[in-house]
């Protein structure tokens, strides 16, 4: 099972919050951490998202998974911003602030069903049904791009399987392309299997 993403049963502090409280703290969160643009904020963050896991009773290898795969995508954003930009420090600032947000956005979603996500952003759309806005739609949009999460740690794993199976080695940057293309050809099955269940009929009349 993949150590992002994915519900996990339990009774832990971070369980007994409902769906609304605990994205409102993650964008209000993230958004301080954007403002604030500073290194130890940063830093302090990711320190804190770290504890977090074991304190909420997530076992802190769900942590370590996601900066294992998280890596070889700031290992890129690091060396960039060291050597076109020149600035080590805003490298390491970004790559702090990401790993953050990425640990306490899984955070959310290993300790909040699907279910009670989907339905709460299908209430906070149901004013826009004024619009032309499908609550539905958006519910389903938004199980999508949940579903993704773990899909990108598939095909991450896919990828280095067969690095490794080439006898590659000491290059992870080749790895980049690999993800991309797997994640594109799920995106286009999943696509397909979409209008073959007659999901987007509606749109084409």
């Amino acid at each position: 099972m993949s150590v992002i993403g994915l519900y996990v049963p339990g009774t832990g502090p971070l369980h007994r919050i409902a769906a609304g409280p605990k994205l409102l703290a993650l964008l209000v969160v993230g958004a301080a951490l954007l403002i604030a643009a500073n290194l130890w904020a940063a830093l302090g963050a990711l320190a804190a998202s770290l504890l977090l896991y074991p304190l909420v009773g997530l076992h802190p290898r769900r942590a370590l998974g996601v900066l294992r795969t998280l890596w070889p995508f700031l290992l890129a954003i690091g060396v960039f911003q060291a050597l076109f930009v020149g600035a080590w420090a805003e490298g390491v600032r970004l790559c702090a602030q990401l790993a953050a947000l990425v640990l306490l956005a899984n955070a959310v979603t290993l300790t909040t069903r699907v279910r009670e996500m989907l339905d709460l952003f299908e209430r906070l759309a149901r004013p826009l049904r004024r619009l032309g806005v499908n609550p539905d739609r958006v519910a389903l949009v938004l199980a999508l791009t949940i579903r993704s999460i773990p899909m990108v740690a598939t095909a991450w794993r896919a990828a280095r399987e067969g690095y490794r199976a080439r006898g590659l080695s000491g290059r992870p940057h080749l790895l980049v392309v690999p993800v991309i293309v797997q994640l594109l050809r799920m995106a286009d099955a999943t696509g397909e299997a979409l209008v073959a269940r007659g999901i987007d009929e509606d749109t084409r009349t």
